[in-house]
């Protein structure tokens, strides 16, 4: 008998899909994302949402945005001050009403097109998360330096999970990932800054979600060119791993989800 996690989508124009985009100081990248979003959304015939969170950019950000403020599909959410990167993915996921959540960063790094193949994988029932693998994609294009960089950090978080969580990934920390919403809801989310991919890792697996990657491009750029993560992240990182090596759901937020299912 199939769980309710395992039954599938149609077809593409059957999608119901909330878009998480977080974004600080993307002044430059911000109005382009959500229209290769949109186009997206429009030209897949998808019934989607994007969720737009502004983490109290200082650059005018936040101004750029509301060109879109009228967009029905859009909605336009604010922190006051910044408060990080799973702060505003879990502001987003609060509004998130339709069956499937995906991340989408706003700096132009990670190809909106490449959401549809994450849909697909997840309509052929590969498994319960489909993870977007920079590793196995054959297209990323990257210079020694980057290459040395990206690889040092990445090979060290998929080891952490293979240790803590018997599982192999080749790339624990990309931010393309596919979950049904009422997954990512029974995680309760505690993130606040680069934590949340290790954090929603972490709990997918203590929940039993069977993680599949696909292969997938990758445009990476340096700090110098706006890239906000550190080394310390990779720490912090495998410390949320630890945490959560025992973590289960609570039993009040397993009922409430179980009887929201119920026709």
């Amino acid at each position: 008998m199939e769980s309710l996690r395992a039954m599938s989508i149609a077809n593409e124009n059957d999608v119901e899909l909330s878009i998480l985009i977080p974004v600080y100081n993307e002044i430059g990248t911000i109005e382009a994302i959500i229209e290769r979003v949109l186009w997206l959304c429009t030209d897949l015939n998808w019934n989607a949402e994007l969720l737009v969170v502004d983490d109290g950019s200082v650059d005018g950000t936040a101004e750029k945005m509301q060109r879109f403020a009228t967009e029905p599909r859009v909605k336009l959410l604010t922190h006051s001050i910044n408060q990080g990167k799973g702060a505003a993915i879990r502001t987003a996921l609060a509004q998130a009403t339709k069956e499937l959540t995906v991340i989408q960063d706003a700096d132009l790094e990670y190809d909106p097109q490449q959401i549809a193949s994450l849909i697909e994988a997840m309509n052929a029932r590969k498994g319960d998360v489909i993870y977007g693998s920079r590793v196995l994609g054959a297209r990323a294009q990257m210079s020694a330096q980057r290459r040395n960089i990206y690889a040092l950090g990445v090979v060290t978080l998929n080891l952490a999970v293979r240790v803590l969580y018997g599982r192999w990934l080749t790339d624990e920390a990309t931010c393309y990932k596919l979950f049904r919403t009422n997954d990512l809801l029974r995680m309760e989310l505690e993130c606040k800054g680069f934590e949340f991919c290790p954090e929603v890792t972490a709990k997918a697996i203590r929940l039993g979600l069977l993680i599949v990657e696909i292969p997938i491009s990758y445009n990476p750029r340096l700090t110098t060119e706006g890239k906000k993560i550190r080394l310390m992240d990779a720490f912090i990182a495998i410390r949320t791993l630890w945490k959560f090596r025992r973590w289960s759901p609570s039993p009040s937020k397993l009922r409430s989800l179980f009887h929201a299912q119920l026709p």
